[in-house]
């Protein structure tokens, strides 16, 4: 059994997102085998330790208020020649979780990364929703308020992609209700929640069904939310084309502007447009 991690190397460890027994036995190894385990919860990652029988190595908390901080002395062990474990509370270190500072310290020094991957709740609820996964885009958790979170949610609405959210229980409703406004109540969604735990939920809708489920069923537990991408806008017809070049051109622009003003306009390819306007 190998990690394929040399000594002296950072290695991420994907651990489980509720189910113990998804741990791979990879994952046990680099954990049995860390000189440190830089983690968000040293009582979460001893019980997780704990059940595994593994004796405690030296843990580090490195969590969103303190990787900044070790991650000097994260690159230090590595770089001495120690084998550092970074998990999380739950999935793949560096998704909506700590690792991301830890990864960019470790390559800026020069010093290896290795990665044990594991469960991820992310890949879980998207091919499980029923919503196309070949192509989509994660956004994780949304900003919590102002400008940020309003751009977030405007871009999701346009998005021709599935998007995959996280949530927080006492939040989520609030987000489903905002995307219900920016997307419309027909926009389909997949709610889940508590994945591979023993509540587990799955449950799937329009936004508008999945306010007022929410509204009626106080959430617990934590959410990934995935949402249908938007349909694509309908093409323009000729006449609505030649109509916007002539209010374009009695405003003074020439054939090539007045083209690449409608055409950015309607999404419409520059040839198309081009072709109306020389025909007008």
């Amino acid at each position: 059994m190998t990690t394929h991690a040399p000594p002296g190397a950072l290695v991420l460890v994907g651990t489980p997102i509720g189910n113990l027994d998804d741990l791979s036995p990879r994952a046990a190894a680099a954990l049995a085998t860390a000189d440190v385990i830089a983690c968000e919860d040293t009582r979460r990652t001893g019980r997780l330790l704990a059940r595994l029988g593994i004796a405690a190595p030296r843990l580090l908390v490195a969590n969103d208020h303190t990787e900044g901080e070790v991650a000097a002395d994260v690159v230090e062990r590595v770089g001495a020649g120690q084998k550092v474990a970074v998990v999380t509370d739950a999935g793949m270190p560096g998704v909506s979780d700590p690792g991301e500072v830890l990864v960019r310290a470790a390559l800026d020094a020069g010093l290896p990364v290795a990665v044990v991957p594991g469960p991820s709740a992310l890949d879980t609820a998207l091919v499980i929703s029923g919503l196309p996964a070949g192509r989509f885009c994660f956004e994780g958790f949304l900003p919590r308020k102002g400008s940020a979170r309003r751009a977030r949610l405007e871009a999701i609405a346009v998005e021709p992609r599935t998007v995959v959210l996280y949530e927080a229980p006492h939040r989520v409703l609030r987000t489903v209700e905002q995307l219900r406004d920016e997307c419309g109540d027909a926009r389909q969604v997949a709610v889940f929640r508590e994945l591979t735990k023993l509540h587990e939920e799955h449950w799937r809708g329009t936004l508008a069904e999945a306010v007022a489920r929410l509204g009626a069923h106080p959430p617990r537990g934590e959410y990934v939310l995935v949402v249908a991408g938007a349909a694509p806008p309908a093409a323009a017809d000729d006449d609505a084309l030649r109509e916007a070049l002539a209010i374009e051109r009695a405003a003074g622009r020439s054939t090539r502007d007045a083209v690449a003003v409608v055409a950015e306009r309607f999404g419409e390819p520059h040839r198309r447009v081009y072709d109306l306007a020389v025909r007008s």
